[in-house]
């Protein structure tokens, strides 16, 4: 049974701001507007991020875990290959594609 996501934050602005390890698991945010973000070690586990903007966004060390990143934009594959895991993450077929094939670790099961 797919665990229903009660938190939201659809839409909304975040530019440039510092938010490291911030924990966003299991959240809503759709359409979010983080481009340039310091997201540094945060947490995005299983969260839908359909039609997010992570241009230019720190992603070191931030956990994806079973995330959606469908339809997210301004993601490339530098910013991808120095985040903690995308085990199970849904993203942009040519990234994956590319990170798979230069970055297998990232798709191994966490052992936590």
């Amino acid at each position: 049974m797919q665990e229903i996501i009660k938190n939201n934050i659809n839409r909304a602005n975040f530019i440039k701001v510092n938010i490291n390890e911030a924990n966003f698991k299991r959240f809503n945010l759709i359409g979010i507007d983080l481009r340039e973000a310091d997201l540094k070690e945060s947490n995005f586990e299983g969260s839908n991020l359909l039609g997010a903007n992570l241009e230019g966004a720190n992603l070191e060390g931030a956990n994806f875990e079973a995330a959606f990143l469908g339809e997210a934009y301004g993601l490339s594959l530098d910013q991808l290959s120095k985040v903690k895991t995308l085990y199970d993450t849904k993203l942009d077929e040519k990234l994956l594609i590319q990170l798979k094939e230069k970055y297998p670790v990232l798709f191994e099961e966490p052992n936590e």
